[in-house]
């Protein structure tokens, strides 16, 4: 059985009362619904608190769900939403914008740099991402670090299919433009 098939499979049991299947979802899902958390605001416990707010919400109106043809799309966008809807409670939405702007590294956790030379390249990489506009950074890494297509980081982020396209499009330039000029102007034009 593929993941997707298990996934559907546990939303299914879970939407029929299944404690067990409920149970391996938030266990499959809570570690990626905290790192996403952490896109939005550094407040550990506020995170915490709507991924749980959420898992909760799940279980209470468990038999009204329909069956989304991604359950971690469907996860994604409701945790957002939960916690937009706290953070504006608390007046108090906090930008990424520090030293650490997406608190990921550029290379991905399985991969072994071998050279100084790529830990220098990532550097500068994860520098120019640092430079862009907080929803850049966002569709930057759902596309590239969570692997979300364009239709479902549209959900997610609440735009049009379109917007994506032209939203990563200008991250994608910017970070060209930001890593050019850090090079001295070395890499190539494109145009």
């Amino acid at each position: 059985m593929s993941p997707t098939e298990e996934t559907a499979l546990l939303w299914s049991l879970f939407k029929r009362g299944d404690w067990g299947a409920y149970t391996k979802l938030y266990n499959q899902n809570t570690k990626l619904l905290l790192n996403y958390g952490h896109k939005f605001t550094r407040d550990q416990a506020l995170i915490e608190d709507a991924v749980h707010d959420l898992f909760i919400r799940l279980w209470t109106s468990r038999a009204t769900l329909g069956t989304p043809l991604s359950v971690k799309n469907y996860l994604y966008k409701a945790l957002r939403s939960i916690l937009f809807r706290k953070l504006e409670a608390r007046a108090r939405f906090t930008e990424i914008t520090e030293a650490d702007p997406l608190g990921f590294e550029v290379s991905f956790d399985q991969v072994v740099i071998a050279s100084e030379e790529e830990r220098a390249l990532q550097t500068k990489i994860k520098a120019a991402i640092g430079t862009l506009p907080a929803r850049q950074q966002e569709i930057v890494y759902l596309r590239f670090y969570e692997g979300f297509g364009y239709p479902e980081i549209a959900d997610i982020m609440d735009i049009t299919v379109a917007s994506t396209y032209k939203l990563l499009y200008k991250a994608l330039h910017n970070v060209e433009v930001v890593f050019t000029a850090s090079n001295g102007g070395a890499a190539r034009n494109r145009n």
